[in-house]
Order: C-alpha cells, then structure tokens, then sequence
C-alpha cells in the first residue's frame, strides 16, 4: 500500500472521531476512533512488510521473510525514506544463505541509506567484512572487522568477529596450492 495512502486514511479516521465527539455527542465512540488512527500513522513510518519480515527472520523462517519483503514492490513509493536501509538488509539477510555473492552490495546500500541500530549497522559491516575476506582484500576484512567490533557494544557478535579474524590469520589457499601437472612445464 502506498504509504501516502496511509496517511489519508488516517486523516479520515481522525475527522470522523472529531465528527463523532462534537457533533454526535457520541465521546466514547468519538475517542475509540480517534486513537485507532495512530496505527495508520505508525505504519506510515514503520511498515507492515518490514515489521513482519523482522518477526519471520526472528523466528528463522527465511522462506516467509522474503515473502513479506517480496510485498514491497516500489520500495521507494511504499516505504518512509528512514526504512530504506532497513529494506535492503533484510534482503541481505534473506539471501545470505543462499546467494553470499549478493548480500554486499544490498549491505553496502542498507549502510549508504542509514540503519538507526547499533547492532544492524554492526551486523551489516560484519556481513560486508565476510565478503571482503571471501574475495581476498585482506586490508579492507580487517578494517570492517574493527568497526563492526566497535560497533557490537552489546558483544553479539563477539563469536562471529572471532571467527572471521582467525580466518584472517589463515594463508591464503590459492598461493600454496600447486598443479601436479604443472610441474614440467617448460622443460620441452
């Protein structure tokens, strides 16, 4: 739904809860339907798809998540400017276990249009810090890898920080792994 729509539905629920106070003389009636439209103007800046996605992606269902995030066609048209980067990591997230080779840009956009937690912009530059180790740009692994631990204040991701460092500190295969058949090349 466009989120402009929400808006005018919202706007409608409130004349009508005025309508109903005023000029009914129906108070009760009057209030009741002027609290409920705050939840339009809630889902004007949080969005339903998002909020239901969170809630699969927090119960591991990744095939539901996507479901809700496939919802959202024109992210732009649907959503408040302040979700866009929340959009584009909960698509990284979804598609982490699947497709690793598309999570870094989606993560690098999520970072661009700005997540307001600490422990999403962490998750985000941990994710970026795996495919940057993945591709071999060492240098880069490591800086993402300092910002994502000083990021993690709550300590969350303490394991998976580990983990990419050690990884850090293994040689890179692709130097020490030789040819058999290579070998010989050049003798004739």
């Amino acid at each position: 739904m466009n989120k402009y729509i929400k808006i005018a539905v919202a706007a409608i629920l409130i004349a009508g809860g005025l309508y109903m106070m005023f000029f009914t003389r129906n108070l009760g009636w009057g209030i009741v339907v002027f609290l409920l439209s705050a939840i339009p103007i809630f889902l004007f800046f949080k969005n339903e798809n998002i909020l239901l996605a969170f809630w699969q992606l927090r119960k591991q269902d990744m095939l539901k998540a996507s479901k809700f995030l496939n919802n959202i066609t024109d992210y732009k048209a649907q959503l408040h400017k302040n979700q866009y980067g929340y959009f584009h990591y909960l698509q990284g997230l979804v598609l982490a276990q699947d497709q690793p080779t598309k999570v870094e840009p989606l993560m690098k956009k999520a970072l661009d249009y700005g997540l307001n937690m600490k422990h999403d912009r962490a998750m985000a530059t941990l994710n970026l810090a795996a495919g940057a180790i993945s591709r071999g740009r060492r240098q880069e692994g490591q800086k993402l890898l300092d910002e994502a631990k000083r990021l993690d204040s709550a300590g969350m991701m303490t394991d998976q920080i580990k983990m990419l460092k050690d990884q850090l500190k293994m040689p890179t295969m692709q130097k020490h792994i030789h040819n058999p058949n290579m070998r010989n090349r050049g003798k004739f």
